[in-house]
């Protein structure tokens, strides 16, 4: 039921022009009030198309703000909270790939959507855990200087014969780090004959022991499709509420209750009401870096068709 502040945000949209987007691992109140859910790849995809809105609200943390403002400079991009950074974005640098660039001077640099601007700036192409192997796959070079996130350089690195070189080679999301070989085990034990989901952010060793290794998007198609009625699932723990309200005649069991990314909680109504009232805070990427990246943005859109 859509309660009151629900209510006053939809009717600040709509006099607003505004649309908001907003990740699956935002908490449900904020689901509810979305315009568009989706994964990484799903929401640069989206913000591509925006076209007949004046401000985009994007409920998620600061790489995909900036990816949409990229995607979308004559238009205003609003983060409700702008402390809402991702801490593996943050791991990477413009300098650091700079370094990496110099030292291995014919690879080419693949990133990780979860990259910040100044990083993104330096890339050839990025790539999102739902197209990496279509997006490592349509790169012409023999080696790949790859980042932020070492375990999704891990995951495709067996699905190609060219060499992945990580940078800056312990980048990492704390929230599937968190994920270890014994949970898995545990839910083998607790929940037998169970399909078990898990992010290829996660280390290799729980990837390997796992059902099915797949992005947000990938988890959300594979329970669809699926004849099976219970999965537990291996990532953010808010992924459960996008799955509960797409497929509600299905269970499903956290890998790790405690599987919660702080960031993506910084957003609530309240402060998604107060910044489109406000229309504060923007999102704004410098224009000599906006005009570096988006071209690696657009090779990966058109590599993931």
């Amino acid at each position: 039921m859509t309660n009151e502040l629900q209510k006053e945000i939809i009717q600040l949209k709509e006099e607003k022009n505004a649309i908001i987007l907003a990740h699956n691992y935002q908490p449900k109140e904020i689901q509810e009030i979305a315009d568009f859910l989706g994964d990484s790849l799903e929401l640069c995809n989206k913000a591509a198309e925006v076209e007949d809105r004046d401000i985009i609200v994007f409920c998620g943390v600061d790489f995909m703000a900036e990816t949409a403002y990229m995607l979308n400079p004559d238009k205003k991009v609003l983060i409700p909270d702008i402390d809402a950074e991702c801490p593996m974005a943050h791991m990477l640098t413009g300098e650091q790939v700079r370094e990496a660039k110099a030292k291995y001077p014919d690879a080419a640099v693949c990133l990780y959507v979860n990259s910040l601007g100044e990083a993104k700036a330096e890339s050839d192409i990025l790539c999102t855990s739902g197209n990496v192997k279509k997006v490592v796959a349509s790169i012409e070079q023999d080696t790949i200087l790859f980042g932020p996130d070492t375990n999704l350089g891990e995951f495709v690195q067996p699905f190609t014969d060219k060499k992945i070189i990580p940078i800056p080679g312990d980048g990492h999301c704390y929230v599937h780090k968190l994920f270890h070989k014994e949970d898995i085990e545990d839910a083998r034990k607790k929940y037998p004959g169970v399909d078990i989901l898990i992010h290829p952010e996660s280390n290799k060793e729980v990837q390997e022991l796992a059902d099915y290794v797949l992005s947000t998007g990938g988890m959300l198609a594979h329970v669809k499709n699926s004849p099976n009625k219970e999965f537990v699932i291996g990532t953010e723990v808010d992924m459960i509420t996008r799955l509960k309200s797409e497929c509600p005649d299905k269970t499903y069991y956290p890998l790790l209750e405690g599987a919660i990314c702080g960031t993506m909680k910084l957003h609530t109504l309240e402060k998604v009401r107060d910044c489109l009232i406000n229309e504060e805070p923007k999102v704004i990427v410098p224009e000599d870096i906006a005009k570096k990246s988006i071209a690696a943005v657009e090779r990966m859109l058109e590599a993931s068709k």
